[in-house]
């Protein structure tokens, strides 16, 4: 394409907040290569605002209340085919707002961080000339996300490019890129833990770093932060997220602690896993790519069956994460990590194998090369 200022459309969901974030990554990375105009819209919740936030509210409510039963349907639906019924029908939300959009917009190019795939029957219906791809944002395969009009693949592992090779996806149309995660985490980050009072942390304490999630719902979080207080010389920090009842909670039950800080939603994750020693998780795709970018050892409590669990057996099998189900055996495995250098090494080491800390920038790169004027910017 000759465009001198690509118009590029990213389509992202809002279940949960790693689509997004993705999304935000991507879309730094295009403005740090050139001159792009990106356009982020939540086809869903554009299209079908009120379906939009029962199907929110029934995901977010499953994964507290019937997590087996999210994760049968998930790993039924896994093998499922982009133009079989049920793909078709799933794949055919949204597609008159996207319509509509694609008509306003005029974009010269679309990336999907969801698997909300309208545009590929809309695409073959008008016999319009515009470039899909795909970015997965987790470690785990799901053939929603398949179909074969995507014109590329973006994939977070060189395993998950075989996978969809063997799913019938040409080698050509699939980049084991990795999972985007803001550029700051391929930055140089400075280490030093500053607290939300201003002051700066003493360096000498191990620490670990307690990602509630984006919402708050890491389960379990009291009874581990009182096992992990009760190790020696150690620091906790505990991210809340949005969760602001939360970190109230914790800020009430452990005042006078020295040792724990609580933080709510903040944009300085690097920072915080720069400044840590190990990482107690939920193993959603984005935060466990940035933990593997920040080179931390990962511990995944009770992961949730479905994409969650399928993200932390990947990574248990890679030796680059522990799984948990009951406090007592997470507090063990953080005091082994904490005393054992070794097995502390063995980990980090496996981490560092799956570190594609640059994913946002292979994508964008790759996106500009490919289908407008080459690229000569570096990392």
């Amino acid at each position: 394409m000759g465009n001198e200022t690509p118009k590029i459309l990213i389509l992202y969901a809002s279940y949960g907040n790693g689509h997004y974030q993705a999304s935000r990554a991507i879309e730094a990375a295009l403005h740090k290569r050139g001159s792009c105009e990106v356009i982020l819209l939540d086809l869903m919740a554009e299209a079908h605002p009120l379906l939009n936030e029962l199907t929110k509210f029934v995901y977010m409510q499953s994964f507290k209340t019937i997590p087996q039963i999210y994760g049968w349907v998930y790993n039924l639906t896994k093998d499922m085919h982009a133009r079989s019924a049920f793909g078709s029908m799933l794949h055919s939300f949204g597609m008159r707002k996207l319509q509509e959009t694609l008509a306003h917009v005029q974009p010269d190019l679309v990336i999907h961080t969801f698997p909300q795939l309208a545009l590929p029957a809309l695409r073959r219906k008008t016999g319009m000339n515009l470039p899909i791809v795909n970015v997965l944002t987790d470690f785990d395969l799901h053939g929603r996300w398949l179909h074969p009009d995507i014109d590329r693949y973006y994939v977070p592992t060189e395993d998950m490019k075989r996978e969809a090779e063997e799913r019938g996806i040409h080698p050509d149309r699939v980049i084991a890129s990795g999972i985007p995660i803001h550029p700051s985490f391929s930055g140089a980050i400075d280490g030093l833990l500053r607290l939300d009072n201003g002051e700066i942390a003493a360096p000498n304490k191990r620490t670990v770093l307690l990602m509630a999630g984006a919402f708050g719902v890491l389960s379990g979080i009291r009874d581990i932060c009182r096992g992990l207080i009760r190790l020696p010389d150690v620091r906790v920090l505990i991210v809340c997220g949005r969760n602001e009842t939360l970190k109230s909670e914790l800020d009430h039950e452990f005042a006078g602690l020295p040792d724990i800080h609580t933080f709510g939603f903040v944009d300085r994750i690097p920072s915080l896993m720069k400044a840590s020693d190990m990482v107690i998780t939920k193993p959603g795709g984005i935060t466990l790519a940035e933990s593997i970018a920040s080179g931390l050892p990962i511990l995944i409590y009770r992961p949730v069956p479905g994409q969650e669990l399928n993200n932390a057996l990947y990574l248990e099998g890679k030796g680059a994460a522990l799984l948990s189900h009951h406090a007592e055996e997470l507090i063990g495995q953080a005091s082994r990590l904490l005393t054992d250098p070794l097995q502390a090494e063995r980990m980090k080491q496996a981490v560092s194998r799956l570190r594609k800390p640059h994913a946002a920038y292979t994508i964008a790169d790759d996106i500009l090369s490919q289908w407008f004027a080459p690229v000569t910017a570096s990392v």
